[in-house]
Formats: structure tokens, C-alpha cells, sequence
């Protein structure tokens, strides 16, 4: 299928209650003819699609989905998270109702008991009239009560089961409605033909299903807790503009502003667009897209992104980027897609999940057949075997990566680091060495021009517009320096042409018809220009930029960069986390020597081009290291796609930045320490949960099974294995939650166990 042909869409699923529905949801998908790729977010109950428009539709997609058991709209905009709480509440509701009933159901139950306990006593001198009932009154009553709530609140889960049966799928609703259903069954053949003995398990059917609608309340209500940071980013947009017009403001929908209107954005207000303003000044907030708390100053030319606040001046601007092509939007979809993403520890889950229900059925069998052979009792084997089939929670095994991931995705997006999955946070969280680059990374990047060296009788100033023209469609800092330079002393100069980059070594031009060449030593050795032996070196910390004219050495430039005011202590806690650093950098030695003894860096390696670059960090890598490498020059590209983790600084180069796994919204190294730090927390939280999901089902099982009960006489009662079902998956969904709470700044980035 062609790359340019494709298409994807999000449709929101209805009906996934487990893992096994998420798989059997991905699986119709991907039968789909058309479909290249199809990934469901059991998290927030949606499916990405990836399909050729000439081959599969969207409702074909729907369409798929529906013969599979689920349903699916097609995506609109619309009210649906206040759908999603109205019908948390209606659950809830029916929760508590079913667990009221279930408690009235018991205490009525308790005189058909045929064995008198403590409770029983007491309950007969509390309420001697319910003794006083005919029992066959008692088994009528809780005969009718129990169908007609089982029936109104256990409606979904019934006919999710029954669509499951019908299209040859099992799911969590499978082992619960098979359960409630048996236990109901047999409670009615003992009201229609009582027998000594026979007990009926009324109050078991409503507590299950009460304690499962409390459950999936809870549930719900923790995902959206966890899916917070994507809610908040989608409501930052504002839906209006001020737009001027022939100098008259109007309130108009943000869907008619284009490029180059301009917009009106008052004190207090969101900016709609990305823009650059032309009037006023102000101070923006932009922390809930950057994680920079301190509010920042905007004047003319400064340039403000759509969803940062506005705090105290009236200010206009000019839009730039709409839509879909503002910095929020891109924000929005990278953490979108990262949420819905797989962690390589998932598959283990994946695996597990797919052949969880048919494996519990099976044991619930053997546990049938066991307890009447042993037992001869039905009523034990009947007890237990309900139990089983209850208690098995295939929620918590598949919830147990994503939550985790979803938590910690819109965690780092709140304090500016994009994760682009499971994947590079899982890579992230597993390496022992990092690499840096130099300019931009662990310096400013914005280098000063600190003075100009004419050779071989050139004019200073000739040879300073020459190398602006020729570097000025270049995004290197040391053009910039150039550049702003020439500005600064009000040079003009005629644009060049035939402009060559060479990553890592410099680029090639024409200006006013002479063949301009800018760049290090390496460069010039390329071209077989041979540099002047009687120049002096260039001073510690500065870093030479030579030009030739027409294959002859013109002169020289030395400009500075200030490492950045953080990278000391960031790179102090990369190490104390047990991390080893390097510097690998184009620059010189001589350039790099005093930055990385500053940072505290201890191995440095200079000179490096793209290609050496890389080859080093292979090395590396095959000495047994897991390198992460920081960047974000063009030249950096290569680096950061090898590293078994890229990490790409925002303010770079766009493929810097597309080949990074890591993307830091904040200049700043300490973003650095702070993204492995959210990592190797998630990566400890997704352990702790997949050790928890596992743990419960490997013991809970067995216990319901009546495991104890040949040496101690314990079972576990039905509705008791309900209760732990429906707070495992919570409990799961709760702990990742703590990653809400996570902040950078703790001693050290502490490794993941």
C-alpha cells in the first residue's frame, strides 16, 4: 500500500470491558480489507486506523467493528466526556442499588440457612418476623427482586456476553454473566423444587454484579483522572477571535481566521493562533505547553503560541499558524498517539490477556468437577466454582502498561517533555550512558561573533557581508552569529546563491559571482585548501569559522557561546544516577575543551562530523551500553536515530527533532535528568502493576478454587471474590495515578528496579 494513499481516522469504541475486547477489536480491524494498521486504546476507549481511502471507508470500519460485538461512531465534535460522567454517575447509581439489595438479600437468606450461626441468633432476636416468614415466601420474594435488578443493572453486561457468544468471543462479561447466570439458575431450581440441603445464592448474583458496576465506576473515573493532561491541552483552545478588519475588531469563529489577519487578544485571554505580535507588549503564560512556570515578556516581533495565556497587556498579532499547525495541536497529537501507543513490556500482558478467559472457563470446569466428585455436594462445587469464574480479572492484566504509560505520558507534556511512545520511554528509562552535544544543548546556542580576521589583504568588512549572504539561509548558530553581527553594524548585502549545507562541517556558496566556502578544518582539508600555519590557535572557548573565496583562504572567525546556567547541575545529577556522560562535538577541541570541564563533563571527543558521530555511539553500543544521545542540529540527526534513545531539544532543527524518540519543549539540560527520571518511574510503576495483576490472579484464583480448604476449611464466598475483582483493576488504575503527583527535582535520577 502506498504511504501517500493512506488515511488515518480515531473512531470512539463502545462495549470494550477488558483486554480480550481490545484484542478482538484490533483484530477485526486489521481483517478489514484496506487497513495497514489498526492499534486500540483500551485507556480511553477509541481505535486508530491507518487505511487506503481508495480500498476501505470509515464506515467500513464501523461496520467491522460492529460484526465483531462492540460498536463505533464516527468521530465528531461533541459533548462526549459529559456523556462519559453522566453515565459514570448511572453506573454508580446502579452499583449502590445492587449493593443495597445485595445486603437485604443475604440478611434475607439467612433463615434459609440450615445451619444456625452467631449471626443467625442475632438476627433472630433483631428481627424475629423475617424468622417468622414462610420460607417459601422468603425464595418468591428473592426470586423476583433479584430478576428484576439483575435484569435493569446487569442489562450491558449480559449482552455484551451474549454479542460475544454470538461472534465466537469470550471477555471479562463472559466469565462474569456465566457466573451470576449459573448461581441465579441454580438459586431458582431451589425455589421451583426446595430440597433439604439445597441453598440459594440470590444475595451472591446482586453483590457480584453490584460490586462490578462499583468497579467499572471507579474505573472510569480513575482513566479520566489518568487522560486529564490530553483534556486539558484539547480545552485550551479558544473557539472565537478578535479579528481586525479595515481597522474595526469583530468577534468571529476561529475556523474564519486565515494567515496574516490580525487578531486582538485581551488581558486574561487565551491566544487563538500561533502569531507574532505587532502591537503592545505583554506577559504570556505558556507552562501548560513549555513546563515554563516563569511568565515570559512579549513585545513587538515576539512570536506567542495558540492556548498560552495572556496575563496583563492588550496586545495585537498577526496569525501564522492555524488549526491543526499550531504548536498545541502538534503537542496535542504527538501525546494523543503516545497515550495509545504499546511499551515492549506490554506484550507479555498481551500475550497473557489473549488467552485468559478460556483458560479461566477451563478451570472453572475442573473446579466443578472436582468439588461433586470429592464432595458430592453440587451446592460446594456450585459455590466455588462461581467463585472462580468472579474472580479471574483479566482488567488489571491488560490496564497494568497502558495506565501507567497514559499517566506518565501527560505527566512529562505537562513539564514540556514529549514521549512518542511506549517504546522510546521504555528505551529511555533503560540507559547507562548518555552522549551530549555541544552548541545548543549544553551551551545557548546563540554564539557571539567576538571579532573578524581578514588574511591575504581582504577587507574585514567585504569578508564579513560575504559570509552573511552566504550563511544567512543557514539555521546554524554560528551563522547566526554572523549574521546578527552584519545587522548589528547595518550591512547590506545581495543574497547568495547555489547555497550548500554540509552537516558538521559547513556550507559552500555563491555571492556577487565569487564561490564562497565557510567552514572548520575539516572542511577546508576536504576541498584541499590549505590554512595558514603561521595563524594562532583559537582561545579556550572559542570556536574558528574560516572562509575562502574562490579556493583561497580569505580569514577567519571567532565567535563564543556561554553554556547554558543549569547544564552543570543537570549533567551532575546524570551522573549521580549512575549514568556515564560523554561530549561528542563538531566543534574543536580547544572550542569544547573549557564548556565540557565547566559542565563537568569528563570525556570529550572533538572535531566530529555526523558520520563520526554515529560510529561512535555504534562503539558504544556494541561495548554493551545503552546510549542516549541529546541534540538538536541537523547534523545531530543521524546520532539520535542510532542511540537506542534520541532525545531531541524543541528549540532545534525539525529533523533533529523528527528523529528523536524524546522531545524537550525547554531548552534546557535539566529536562534532561528530569525525562529519564519520569521514565525509570513509570518503568517501576508498569513492574509494580504487572507484578500486582499477575500476583492477584495466581493467587486469587486457587483460593476461590477452595485450595485451603482440605487443610484449613476456608472458601472464599462468591460475592467476596466479586468485591476483589472489582477493586484490582482500581487498584491498578490507582497506583499509576501517583504518577500525576510525579515533579522533577529529587537527588539523582535513580534507576528503575
Amino acid at each position: 500500500m502506498a504511504e501517500a494513499a493512506r488515511e488515518s481516522v480515531t473512531l470512539p469504541v463502545v462495549g470494550m470491558t477488558c483486554a480480550a475486547c481490545q484484542h478482538h477489536v484490533e483484530d477485526a480491524l486489521r481483517a478489514t480489507a484496506g487497513v495497514a494498521e489498526a492499534r486500540v486504546d483500551l485507556m480511553a476507549h477509541r481505535a486508530r486506523v491507518t487505511f487506503d481511502p481508495a480500498i476501505a471507508q470509515p464506515e467500513a470500519l464501523v461496520a467491522a467493528i460492529r460484526q465483531a460485538g462492540y460498536d463505533a461512531v464516527l468521530p465528531r465534535a461533541g459533548a462526549a466526556g459529559d456523556e462519559s460522567k453522566e453515565s459514570d454517575a448511572g453506573s454508580a447509581a446502579k452499583a449502590y442499588a445492587m449493593l443495597a439489595a445485595g445486603a437485604v438479600a443475604m440478611l434475607a437468606a439467612m433463615p434459609l440457612d440450615s445451619e444456625m450461626g452467631a449471626a443467625d441468633r442475632w438476627l433472630m432476636r433483631a428481627l424475629p418476623w423475617l424468622f417468622a416468614t414462610p420460607a417459601n415466601a422468603l425464595r418468591w420474594g428473592l426470586l423476583s427482586m433479584t430478576a428484576a435488578l439483575a435484569s435493569w443493572a446487569g442489562r450491558s453486561i449480559f449482552m455484551n456476553a451474549w454479542r460475544g457468544l454470538q461472534h465466537r468471543t469470550t471477555n471479562m462479561n463472559t466469565l462474569v454473566a456465566l457466573g451470576t447466570s449459573v448461581a441465579f439458575a441454580y438459586s431458582a431450581y431451589a425455589t421451583l423444587f426446595p430440597a433439604p440441603g439445597m441453598q440459594v445464592y440470590y444475595d451472591a448474583v446482586l453483590l457480584i454484579l453490584g460490586f462490578l458496576l462499583l468497579g467499572k465506576s471507579l474505573e472510569a473515573r480513575a482513566k479520566r483522572r489518568a487522560m486529564a493532561a490530553l483534556d486539558s491541552l484539547s480545552r485550551m483552545k479558544p473557539v472565537t477571535a478578535r479579528r481586525i478588519v479595515d481597522g474595526i475588531e469583530t468577534l468571529v469563529p476561529l475556523v474564519e481566521v486565515r494567515p496574516g489577519d490580525d487578531v486582538v487578544v485581551l488581558p486574561g485571554e487565551r491566544f487563538p493562533v500561533d502569531a507574532t505580535i505587532v502591537d503592545g507588549r505583554t506577559t504570556v503564560d505558556e507552562s501548560m505547553l513549555t513546563g515554563e512556570s516563569t511568565p515570559l515578556e512579549r513585545g513587538p516581533g515576539g512570536r506567542v503560541l495558540a492556548g498560552s495565556l495572556n496575563y496583563d497587556g492588550a496586545v495585537v498579532c498577526r496569525a501564522e499558524s492555524l488549526g491543526e499547525a499550531t504548536m498545541l495541536a502538534q503537542i496535542t497529537r504527538m501525546v494523543e498517539q503516545a497515550q495509545s501507543s504499546r511499551a515492549p513490556m506490554e506484550r507479555l500482558a498481551d500475550r497473557a490477556s489473549a488467552i485468559f478467559v478460556p483458560v479461566v472457563l477451563g478451570l472453572a470446569l475442573v473446579t466443578f468437577l472436582t468439588w461433586v466428585i470429592a464432595t458430592r455436594s453440587v451446592t460446594l462445587a456450585l459455590a466455588n466454582t462461581v467463585a472462580v469464574l468472579v474472580i479471574a480479572c483479566p482488567c488489571a492484566m491488560g490496564l497494568a502498561v497502558p495506565a501507567a504509560l497514559t499517566v506518565a505520558v501527560g505527566r512529562g507534556a505537562q513539564l514540556g517533555v514529549l514521549f512518542k511512545g511506549g517504546e522510546a520511554l521504555e528505551r529511555l528509562a533503560n540507559l547507562n550512558a548518555i552522549v551530549l552535544d555541544k552548541t545548543g544543548t549544553l551551551t545557548v546556542g546563540r554564539p557571539v561573533l567576538e571579532a573578524v580576521h581578514p588574511l591575504n589583504g581582504n577587507d574585514g568588512k567585504r569578508l564579513l557581508a560575504l559570509a552573511a549572504a552566504a550563511e544567512e539561509r543557514s539555521n546554524h548558530p554560528l551563522a547566526h552569529a554572523i549574521v546578527d553581527n552584519a545587522r548589528e553594524r547595518g550591512m547590506r548585502w545581495n543574497a547568495a546563491e547555489d547555497v550548500q549545507v554540509l552537516p558538521g562541517r559547513g556550507l559552500m556558496a555563491t555571492v556577487a559571482g565569487h564561490r564562497c566556502l565557510l567552514g572548520n578544518e575539516a572542511l577546508f582539508a576536504e576541498f584541499l585548501v590549505r590554512l595558514p600555519a603561521e595563524v594562532a590557535p583559537p582561545a579556550a572557548g572559542v570556536t574558528r569559522l574560516w572562509m575562502a573565496i574562490d579556493q583561497a583562504v580569505a580569514g577567519y572567525f571567532d565567535a563564543r557561546d556561554a553554556l547554558r546556567p543549569d547544564a552543570t547541575e543537570a549533567i551532575a545529577q546524570l551522573r549521580h544516577g549512575g549514568l556515564r556522560v560523554l561530549m561528542l562535538t563538531g566543534d574543536s577541541a580547544a572550542a569544547a575543551g573549557p564548556i565540557a570541564a565547566q559542565a563537568g563533563i569528563a570525556e570529550v571527543e572533538a572535531g566530529l562530523d555526523p558520520a563520526g558521530k554515529l560510529a561512535r555511539i555504534r562503539t558504544l553500543q556494541q561495548s554493551g551500553l545503552h546510549v542516549g544521545m541529546v541534540g538538536d542540529g541537523i547534523n545531530d540527526a543521524g546520532a539520535l536515530a542510532q542511540a537506542d534513545a534520541g532525545i531531541a531539544m524543541g528549540t532545534g532543527a525539525d529533523l533533529a527533532q523528527e528523529a528523536g524518540d524524546v522531545l524537550l519543549l525547554r531548552a534546557q539540560p535539566s529536562s534532561i535528568p528530569a525525562a529519564l527520571s519520569l521514565a525509570r518511574a513509570t518503568l517501576r510503576v508498569m513492574r509494580q502493576n504487572l507484578g500486582w495483576a499477575a500476583g492477584y490472579n495466581l493467587l486469587g484464583i486457587p483460593l476461590a478454587a477452595g485450595v485451603l480448604y482440605p487443610a484449613f476449611h476456608i472458601l472464599l464466598s462468591p460475592w467476596i471474590a466479586a468485591a476483589a475483582m472489582a477493586f484490582s483493576s482500581v487498584s491498578v488504575l490507582t497506583n499509576s495515578l501517583r504518577l500525576r503527583r510525579w515533579r522533577p527535582g529529587t537527588p539523582g535520577v535513580q534507576p528503575a528496579r
